[in-house]
């Protein structure tokens, strides 16, 4: 051989030895994503979207040191809805969406938006407010580490209206009829003279169909995804107010054993998909209205005077929730209180003071 061939061997067997010394460095991480809902709700289609590719996305920019091996299951296919946070924390899915309203008994105050009804629709203003009531006021943070997880970011849902088989002008209009409610909703039906009825995103449509419920409370995006003006057609915009519903966790042992890269990177596309959560679903509302229009719905908004009415209607729900909280513990009143001065301080109109 020579001289030339030799030197030619040696630099291609350096350049193989090379690739496979940065072939086994990267370190493939294997993380399990689930959700109870199915992609078509947008808050799971982002999660594969952009919570997904944005942590692929950094980790690459990073140097390619790590990479994760994703395994997705979707609509209940691992996690059922309302075991989200079971099952994240036992290790059958390392990270999941956890709808804390299906969740009250482990979340009680990450629902304080469903106790304090006619709020904000802002998305973007009640997921904040949240976010920022987590931050200073530690039992509610402590919440997600007492069962076994870390948040990594939340999502408010858009506001809730009522989809029925009949119209609605006053409050009289729903005497005697039965409207879907999913958890501490059903407290929005009480004193109204309507019955409410248990259910989810995922049972509205075949119980509105077979009679089980002659309509449902339920945001814009939700109820499209769920097709319920099909059995529901008439829209009534109520406006009960966006609601916190959840957010992206992830299994806190592992989370601590991930590197500080990959933490990072979790964390960051968790931002990412909350933040492009708020501007599509805020941007979507308008046109699932209008879809529905031109499928036959028929909408009409409830006056502000029989708005009032509904509220006034209620119970005393927040106080109520409130103390039931203090009772066990918590902070009830502290967090009732700092979330409707919040909302106040957005510039919110309240037809009713939930903390007085």
């Amino acid at each position: 051989m020579s001289k030339r061939s030799f030197l030619r061997t040696l630099g291609l067997a350096t350049l193989g030895l090379a690739i496979s010394s940065a072939a086994t460095a990267q370190q493939v991480i294997k993380l399990t994503v689930a959700a109870g809902h199915p992609p078509v709700f947008l808050w799971v289609k982002l999660t594969e979207e952009v919570f997904i590719s944005e942590v692929d996305k950094r980790l690459a920019a990073a140097g390619g040191k790590y990479k994760i091996d994703w395994t997705k299951a979707w609509g209940g296919t691992l996690l059922k809805l309302g075991t989200e946070s079971k099952g994240v924390a036992d290790g059958v899915a390392d990270i999941a969406i956890v709808s804390t309203i299906f969740e009250a008994a482990k979340f009680p105050l990450q629902n304080v938006t469903y106790y304090t009804p006619f709020g904000s629709d802002d998305v973007g203003v009640i997921n904040q407010t949240v976010l920022e009531l987590q931050r200073t006021i530690p039992a509610m943070n402590d919440a997600w580490a007492k069962n076994g997880l870390v948040f990594l970011n939340g999502m408010a849902l858009d506001s809730y209206h009522i989809w029925t088989k009949f119209p609605v002008a006053k409050l009289e209009d729903l005497q005697g009829k039965k409207l879907s409610a999913p958890g501490p909703s059903a407290n929005w039906v009480k004193g109204t003279g309507a019955v409410a009825v248990a259910g989810s995103l995922n049972t509205y449509y075949e119980d509105i169909k077979s009679g089980v419920s002659d309509g449902a409370l339920v945001f814009a995006t939700g109820a499209a995804g769920a097709k319920l003006h099909e059995v529901a057609p008439y829209i009534t915009k109520v406006n009960f107010g966006a609601m916190f519903a959840g957010g992206l966790v992830i299994n806190k042992s592992v989370f601590d054993k991930l590197p500080p890269e990959v933490q990072k990177a979790l964390r960051e596309a968790a931002d990412v998909w909350a933040q492009e959560y708020v501007k599509r679903q805020g941007a979507a509302v308008a046109t699932v209205l209008q879809n529905m229009t031109a499928a036959g719905a028929k909408i009409s908004e409830l006056s502000p005077a029989e708005r009032k009415r509904w509220a006034d209607a209620l119970g005393p729900v927040a106080k109520t929730w409130a103390a039931d909280v203090n009772g066990k513990g918590g902070p009830g009143d502290q967090v009732l209180k700092a979330y409707i001065e919040a909302l106040k301080k957005a510039g919110t109109t309240l037809p009713r003071d939930w903390s007085n």
